[in-house]
């Protein structure tokens, strides 16, 4: 049976790949397993300067769900490269590294320093907010995904995915900008805008008041814009949001995701991408699917 796949012409072993901010860079989990048996490995999200990130409380469990308002805290780009990147490519798993920023500028800088590392993709993050325009998020409003996704593919020279927010009216309209400005695949979706309220305390659970909605609280969401996006584009989609188990990769996949992002599953449990694509390798194998990529899109609709 064929598990391989291929998003923007790199190939991977396998559709599972572990989302940015839930793996680390992999250091720890690969003292659970060896983790070159995953697809891919998304980095944390990075930008030019290392950052502490918010302050605490900033992760807090809802039903069926993690709140986060971690705030992207990372060591920067220049430790990346130097300190963790070389162990990212011994593990034989294809390495995205996801980009963050604050203003345009700090986008392309970020983006053109990883074109010249050896990060297999880039992964750019626009549910960021834009200080320059009031932090409004630039994957917000179409026009302004087709700008930033420009500014940037101007400087990328490696595949570019460009990650997608749910926090829109129309995410197939941000998914057909991001195609137009030069985008090779898309990732979706990001967290869902949502907050928490400690009765007791008056106050809201997180320090930031309103942080990201992960989990499998998101997942009819997630589905439904996957495959909102995959009848839209002609580029291939990586599918997040509350992927627990081999099954719910598999409704992504039928839903026209070529691969899929495990994020908030890996918090609780370590092993949890690695359980998902043996899973999925499973199910395959009982419906006598030879190839997975066979599924991609196959959803009945009748």
């Amino acid at each position: 049976m064929n598990m391989k796949t291929s998003v923007a012409g790199v190939e991977f072993k396998n559709p599972i790949i572990v989302a940015s901010g839930t793996f680390g860079f992999c250091r720890e989990y690969n003292n659970f397993y060896d983790v070159g048996q995953l697809g891919g490995i998304c980095s944390k999200g990075l930008t030019l300067e290392p950052r502490n990130g918010n302050m605490p409380v900033r992760i807090a469990e809802t039903p069926s769900g993690m709140l986060n308002s971690v705030g992207l805290q990372n060591p920067g780009v220049e430790y990346f490269i130097q300190n963790e990147l070389p162990f990212m490519k011994s593990t034989g798993a294809v390495v995205i590294a996801n980009a963050a920023g604050s203003c345009e500028s700090d986008y392309v800088r970020l983006v053109e320093i990883l074109s010249g590392t050896d990060v297999d993709m880039i992964e750019l993050n626009i549910s960021c907010p834009n200080v320059k325009n009031g932090g409004m998020a630039f994957g917000v409003e179409p026009d302004g995904v087709e700008h930033i996704v420009k500014s940037v593919r101007k400087v990328c020279k490696k595949p570019l995915i460009v990650k997608l927010t749910p926090n829109v009216s129309d995410i197939a309209k941000n998914a057909l900008a991001a195609e137009r400005a030069g985008a090779d695949a898309l990732s979706l979706i990001n967290t869902v805008a949502a907050m928490a309220v400690d009765f007791g305390r008056k106050r809201p659970v997180l320090d930031a008041v309103t942080g990201g909605l992960s989990g499998p609280a998101v997942k009819p969401i997630a589905l439904r814009m996957v495959y909102s996006c995959y009848k839209a584009v002609k580029i291939p989609i990586i599918g997040m949001g509350g992927i627990m188990t081999g099954k719910d990769a598999g409704e992504f996949i039928l839903c026209g995701a070529t691969a899929v992002q495990v994020g908030t599953a890996n918090i609780f449990d370590p092993y949890a991408a690695l359980t998902i694509l043996n899973e999925l390798t499973n199910l395959c194998e009982r419906d006598n699917i030879i190839d997975v990529q066979t599924l991609v899109g196959g959803l009945r609709i009748e």
